[in-house]
């Protein structure tokens, strides 16, 4: 759909490829748009919601209501005490580095990026086995240090698993 709207429809951005003389040429940012849509667009409206539900449940606690009682602003309630709370959030973000992982493989092949997902794709129409296992491989050892690495994050970020 972004590909009609934006590409053929109203013909502002390209349709698909890499910036011919890289990305950091005269308009080489406008081949990063509508993949970069594409991508953020679902997995932002997923933490966007997980951020809203943990907010409101945390302003709904008891030591909220104290600070507020403290006669403290509500800007500094928000981002002095309760933004400060929801730690659900890092693990959502790291699931969803799977996800992005797993959309790349579609994205590249519909903008004609070069990347691991079309490689993986040239590899199984080619029938080229041992490339398809290595790039898998690859793409699950990414997929589980990112998650060594969100709960490690958690670990730092809550004070409860600290001991």
């Amino acid at each position: 759909m972004l590909v009609l709207v934006f590409s053929i429809g109203l013909g502002w951005l390209p349709v698909s490829g890499a910036a011919p003389d890289g990305l950091f040429s005269a308009g080489g940012w406008r081949y990063l748009v509508l993949p970069s849509v594409a991508m953020g667009v679902s997995l932002a409206a997923i933490l966007t919601r997980m951020v809203r539900t943990a907010m409101l449940e945390e302003l709904n606690q008891d030591y909220i209501r104290t600070a507020r009682a403290k006669g403290l602003t509500e800007s500094a309630v928000v981002y002095r005490h309760a933004s400060q709370r929801p730690r659900s959030i890092v693990t959502v973000v790291g699931l969803q580095f799977g996800a992005l992982l797993a959309g790349a493989i579609v994205t590249e092949t519909i903008f004609s990026w070069p990347g691991l997902g079309r490689l993986v794709v040239t590899a199984i129409s080619s029938r080229d086995y041992a490339l398809v296992q290595g790039s898998l491989l690859t793409i699950g050892l990414t997929y589980v240090l990112v998650n060594l690495l969100t709960d490690l994050t958690y670990r730092l970020v809550n004070p409860r698993m600290r001991g």
